[in-house]
């Protein structure tokens, strides 16, 4: 997870950018670093880390990665608001904008789901599938926004953790740890 962030600390495409935009960028590069843990953490597969301790850091680093995500794009649009409502609406002619902001919308909608969890009353199973699925939407669509930019993560760093999440992701969601998610007594 450190090491994106340590080659894009050392890229020379930092060179001529506002603070603004270098910290928007690594906002987004953190997120995607935090995306890495959401799975395993909710899984509780972590050494140490697991039952209600996996389950509290989950919601914890799934509001930074929510945080993360608001500052990367207010972040860009402090410098350039016009491509901001470009990918906001779709008009973008950048394809990574648009797997952007579906991820964007995506892990505010989960963060918003999580929060509201109570409130909306939801079955558990029918709150549970809908949390995995707009997760499983955020992962997708960061990842295919993250391969598509040309950027400080480095292409190698970047596709490394790229298919890191996406394993995470996959061998979590098909595994044996979230049979709770799909509404197995024995989990």
């Amino acid at each position: 997870m450190a090491v994106p962030l340590a080659i894009a600390a050392t890229s020379p495409l930092l060179a001529w950018r506002q603070p603004v935009y270098i910290l928007a960028g690594f906002a987004g590069i953190l997120a995607m670093a935090l995306l890495l843990l959401q799975p395993l953490l909710a899984a509780g597969v972590l050494p140490g880390l697991e039952g209600r301790r996996a389950r509290r850091l989950h919601r914890a680093v799934g509001a930074a990665l929510a945080a993360a995500v608001a500052a990367h794009v207010a972040g860009l649009w402090i410098t350039s608001p016009p491509d901001v409502v470009d990918a906001l609406l779709f008009a973008s002619p950048t394809p990574f904008s648009v797997w952007g902001v579906i991820a964007m919308w995506a892990v505010f909608a989960a963060a918003a789901l999580a929060a509201l969890r109570q409130r909306l009353r939801l079955r558990a199973r029918t709150w549970r599938l809908a949390h995995t699925g707009l997760a499983a939407v955020t992962v997708a669509g960061s990842v295919a926004h993250a391969l598509l930019i040309e950027g400080t993560m480095g292409t190698v760093s970047k596709a490394v953790l790229c298919l890191l999440v996406l394993a995470a992701t996959a061998r979590v969601a098909a595994g044996p740890w979230l049979a709770l998610w799909r509404g197995s007594r024995r989990a």
